[in-house]
C-alpha cells in the first residue's frame, strides 16, 4: 500500500507538541509493516541545517491558491525506510514560529494545495492520504474536485485524524473564495459552515473517507459538548466513520536502559539502584534537597487550563503539606507560572519551578521523579504518562481521554494497576489520590515496585496502533 502522511510538524525536524511525535513515529511503524510511506511537511525556517544538508531538490512547480499562482519547491530526504517531502516556500514558512501568524489560514491552505499537487507532479499515486488536525483538513475537501484532474489521485482515499479538537482552524467566511479558493456551495451546503464562519476541521471531518482520534475514550468524549468544543453535532452525525486508536511512543527512544544522558541507566531488574541515582541527580539539578526517602512529584507540561493546572494551584499548599517534594517543568499561562514561582520561594528546597522548555531536563525529570501528575481537564491521548511509566515513574492522572486508556488504577486488594486515578475535576479528589500514592510509597515498597514494573513492561509501542491504522486503510 502507498501512504502519504501529511502533517504540519514532524519529529525530528520540527516540533511544538504531540502531533510531531505521532508524525515521526507512526509512518516508520507503517513502513516496518512493508508499506511504501512518504511524509509531507513544510520546510520551516526552524528546520536545522544538519537536515537541510541531507535533502535533495526534486522539483518546483506552481500551486493555484484562489487567484494566486504560488511557487512550490519539493525537497526530499530518506530516513529509516520513510521518504520525507519538504514543501519549500519562504514567503509562507520562513517565519520565527510555525503557528500564530495573521495569515495562518492562507499558509496552511497553500500547504494543503501543495499536498494535493505533489503526487501528480512527482508521478506517485498514493492509496491513502492521512491528514492530521486543522492544518491539513482542507486536503480531503480539495480532493473532492482535484481527483478528477490529477490521474495519480483517481483512487486515493483520505483518513483524517483529530489530535486536539480544541484547535479547529476557524475563520470568517470572507476567506472562502479569496484565500481558500472554494466556491460558496461548500459553505451554503454546510461542509465548511459553522455559525456563519468557515471551520476547516469540520470540512476535514465531513469530506474524509474515515476519521480517527488518538484514543478510544477521546472518540467517545467527542460526542459530548463539553469535550467537542462545538463540533459534537458533526461528530455524532459522522460517527459511522469514527474510531479511536491509541497513540504509541518510541519505546527505543524512551528506554532507560539505553539513554546515556541519565545519571544511571537501568532496567526492571536494576530499578531500585538506577532510580535512586537518577533521583539524586534530579534533586541536584533543580535545587531540591537530596532526600532519597522523600517522594518527588513531577509535572512536565504546557502550563494551560485544559491541562488541569487550576487544580494544582488550588491545592498547592495541601500537596506540599504532604511529605513530598515537587518539580514543575514547562511554560504557559502567566498565572500558573507566577503561582509556581511563588511556591518555589515559599518552599525552598522542596518545590522547584523550571519555567522553560528543555528536552534533556524533561528526561531527567521522567527518570528521577517518583510520581508523575497529569490532572488534565481534557487529554486526547497524552504521551507524558506513557514516557513516565517507561522510566518507572508512577502516574497520577484524571480519568479522561488517553489517560484513562493507559493508566489502570491501583487495586490494593489484588495488587494490580499502573498508577492512581481520579474522575472528577476536583482539587480535593486529586489531593486525596496523591495522599494515597504517598502513603503507599512509604508503607509498602513491594506494592510500589509492582506499580513501577507494570508501567515499565507495558506495551506502548506503535506496532499495535499501526496495525489498526492499516486495517482502516484497507477498509476505506
Amino acid at each position: 500500500m502507498k501512504i502519504l502522511f501529511a502533517s504540519s510538524e514532524v519529529v525530528p525536524f520540527i516540533k511544538t507538541g504531540g502531533l510531531a511525535d505521532v508524525a515521526g513515529s507512526l509512518p516508520q511503524a507503517l513502513a516496518k509493516e512493508g508499506h511504501e510511506v512518504k511524509v509531507i511537511l513544510p520546510l520551516y525556517e526552524g528546520v536545522d541545517q544538519e537536515w537541510r544538508e541531507q535533502m535533495t531538490f526534486v522539483k518546483c512547480f506552481n500551486v493555484t491558491l484562489a487567484w494566486r499562482q504560488v511557487y512550490c519547491g519539493i525537497f526530499e530526504l530518506e530516513r529509516e525506510d520513510v521518504t520525507y517531502w519538504f514543501v519549500d516556500n519562504e514567503y509562507y514558512f520562513k517565519r520565527w514560529q510555525i503557528y500564530g501568524h495573521f495569515d495562518d489560514c492562507e499558509r496552511f491552505a497553500y500547504f494543503s494545495r501543495a499536498i494535493i499537487e505533489a503526487p501528480g507532479q512527482l508521478g506517485w499515486a498514493p492509496d491513502i492520504i492521512h491528514c492530521n488536525d486543522w492544518q491539513t483538513a482542507l486536503v480531503p475537501v480539495y480532493l473532492l474536485e482535484e481527483k478528477y484532474r490529477i490521474p495519480q489521485l483517481a483512487s486515493t482515499k483520505t483518513v483524517f485524524t483529530i489530535h486536539n479538537i480544541e484547535y479547529q482552524g476557524r475563520y470568517g467566511d470572507q476567506v472562502l473564495q479569496d484565500v481558500i479558493g472554494l466556491d460558496r456551495s461548500y459553505f451554503n451546503e454546510g461542509m465548511l459552515a459553522y455559525h456563519r464562519d468557515v471551520n476547516l476541521m469540520k470540512g476535514g471531518i465531513m469530506a474524509s473517507s474515515f476519521v480517527t482520534t488518538v484514543s478510544p475514550t477521546y472518540a467517545q468524549e467527542l460526542r459530548t459538548p463539553f469535550y467537542a468544543h462545538g463540533l459534537d453535532g458533526v461528530i455524532n452525525q459522522q460517527s459511522f466513520k469514527l474510531e479511536g486508536i491509541l497513540n504509541g511512543i518510541d519505546t527505543d527512544l524512551y528506554d532507560p536502559a539505553q539513554r546515556g544522558d541519565l545519571a544511571s541507566t537501568f532496567t526492571v531488574k536494576s530499578l531500585a539502584k538506577g532510580k535512586a541515582a537518577c533521583k539524586k541527580a534530579l534533586q541536584q539539578a533543580v535545587g531540591l534537597q537530596e532526600s532519597p526517602d522523600v517522594p518527588v512529584i513531577a509535572c512536565v507540561s504546557r502550563l494551560v487550563g485544559h491541562k488541569g493546572f487550576s487544580l494544582v494551584t488550588d491545592a498547592l499548599h495541601d500537596i506540599m503539606g504532604l511529605d513530598v517534594q515537587m518539580v514543575v517543568l514547562g511554560t504557559g499561562d502567566w498565572q500558573y507560572e507566577e503561582a509556581f514561582r511563588r511556591a518555589q520561594g515559599q518552599y525552598p528546597g522542596r518545590f522547584s519551578a523550571q519555567l522553560t522548555y528543555s528536552a534533556s531536563l524533561s528526561n531527567m525529570v521522567y527518570a528521577g521523579a517518583d510520581l508523575f501528575l497529569m490532572p488534565s481537564v481534557s487529554e486526547p491521548c497524552g504521551l507524558s504518562q506513557m514516557i513516565a511509566m517507561r522510566f518507572g515513574t508512577v502516574p497520577v492522572v484524571r480519568e479522561t481521554g488517553g489517560l484513562k486508556d493507559t493508566v489502570t488504577p491501583y487495586n490494593k486488594f489484588e495488587g494490580t494497576g499502573r498508577g492512581f486515578t481520579f474522575s472528577n475535576i476536583s482539587a480535593g479528589d486529586m489531593t486525596w489520590v496523591l495522599r494515597e500514592a504517598v502513603e503507599l510509597y512509604h508503607s509498602n515498597k513491594k506494592a510500589w515496585r509492582g506499580l513501577q514494573k507494570e508501567g515499565m513492561t507495558a506495551d506502548f509501542s506503535w506496532s499495535s496502533s499501526a496495525k489498526q491504522y492499516l486495517d482502516i486503510y484497507q477498509r476505506v
